[in-house]
């Protein structure tokens, strides 16, 4: 059995490739049961963010498991496996649980660091629990995972400053405006990215009556701007929200564009000249790419969005080091706790031989001992079982305190032989 990734991201893979492979958080559990159908998936778990589209699975042979999940991909995203082969990643066993744990750290972002992969780490492990695609090899090692991401965060400078892609998007615009304050900002998208956006919008705008915001959940566009004291806006308002604004953030989760190049033209229209900046970190983009073609319209996109964190990572970078240090001790208390695991089945055989062997040889002297009283009896039963114990114990102990090391491979290998286990 192994542990697989393979995924795309933001590093291996050209923007326009990396949203055709993006899927939607409505159809991850349609994903997650075509995956487990797979001849060789016994566990799986589908990470799919802006920056990247991973599936963790536990399998029974790895070149098994990666066909599966490359023919996965290719029919579940409609994208020919040629177009991405090139780009695609492969990790397995502990080069596998390294990657997670970096992809949870936030070593793996676009915006390294950056906090929102923790919390979209967790939501897919969760999705998967639900789904009843995770077992015990994925909940442990995504726990684990989890675990060292917070440790990152705590006891590293990681983490500080601009925080995560949203959060940079909103410096960005800054940068590009001079201020957000006294602008009219407009958030199309309230899932955590828009979320995000909008916390850090409202903070530099100042002014909350002018932050609105929509989404093609009601509740969730309410809800937000409530939060924040903006305003929520219906989708069919979008159109004069763009007229109004001076700057927008898009986030969603749509399949096809939500700004289309058709309705900007119109929109710059009415604007009569007026400047628009458009800042677009969804996967797929919400926005027509032709919309930067218009004068007077600025359109910044992941690409440019990363760009800018790259300018910026100076001072995380020198925390990389402390973090790969976190990630070395956790692989290795992961590997221990695994390796220990594994060893717990061999270790119940080996005892429940020994107890099968006393118990037909009680059998076989029973008539012999049937003219001892009770006492005596338990007496004689005390005694073998107390033998038996002596002799299992030294065995049981070496084997268990070597699980994770070569040594602990010849003991069990050794034991497997000796008692045809």
């Amino acid at each position: 059995m192994s542990l697989v990734v393979l995924g795309v991201n933001h590093r291996t893979t050209p923007l326009s490739l990396l949203e055709r492979m993006t899927i939607s958080p409505a159809l991850v559990p349609k994903a997650l049961s075509d995956l487990a159908g797979r001849t060789y998936v016994s566990e799986a778990v589908l990470l799919s963010t802006c920056n990247r589209t991973e599936v963790y699975v536990y399998a029974e042979k790895f070149h098994g498991a990666y066909q599966d999940v490359r023919d996965f991909v290719a029919q579940f995203c409609q994208v020919a496996p040629e177009d991405f082969a090139d780009h695609l990643y492969a990790y397995h066993d502990r080069a596998a649980v390294d990657h997670l744990f970096a992809v949870a750290s936030g070593l793996d972002s676009a915006v390294l660091g950056e906090h929102e992969i923790q919390g979209q780490v967790k939501k897919a492990w969760t999705v998967a629990q639900e789904e009843g695609t995770a077992g015990t090899t994925l909940n442990d090692v995504f726990r684990a995972a989890l675990e060292v991401g917070k440790r990152a965060r705590t006891e590293t400078g990681i983490g500080r400053h601009v925080a995560s892609v949203s959060h940079a998007a909103v410096v960005l615009a800054e940068e590009r405006l001079g201020t957000l304050k006294g602008q009219a900002v407009f958030v199309l998208g309230a899932g955590d990215m828009g979320n995000g956006m909008t916390a850090a919008a409202a903070h530099a705008v100042g002014d909350f009556n002018s932050l609105a915001v929509a989404s093609r959940t009601w509740k969730r566009a309410s809800d937000l701007a409530e939060h924040f004291g903006g305003r929520a806006v219906h989708l069919d308002e979008v159109e004069q929200e763009l007229v109004t604004a001076d700057v927008v953030f898009t986030s969603t989760s749509a399949t096809s564009y939500m700004i289309e190049y058709g309705q900007m033209a119109r929109v710059a229209e009415q604007r009569g000249g007026r400047p628009l900046l458009l800042v677009d970190i969804a996967m797929p983009r919400d926005v027509d790419p032709k919309v930067a073609e218009i004068p007077g319209v600025t359109v910044l996109d992941m690409a440019a969005v990363q760009a800018y964190t790259e300018e910026q990572m100076g001072h995380r970078r020198a925390e990389v080091d402390r973090v790969r240090e976190i990630i070395e001790l956790a692989l290795l208390r992961y590997e221990q706790q695994t390796s220990v695991r594994e060893a717990a089945p061999l270790i119940a055989a080996f005892r429940g031989r020994a107890e099968d062997i006393r118990q037909a040889e009680m059998e076989r002297f029973a008539g012999r001992l049937a003219d001892l009283d009770p006492a005596h009896q338990q007496a004689v039963e005390s005694l073998v079982r107390g033998v038996i114990g002596k002799l299992l114990h030294a065995p049981t102990e070496h084997l268990k305190e070597s699980a994770d090391s070569p040594r602990g491979e010849r003991l069990a290998t050794s034991l497997r032989e000796l008692f045809d286990l």
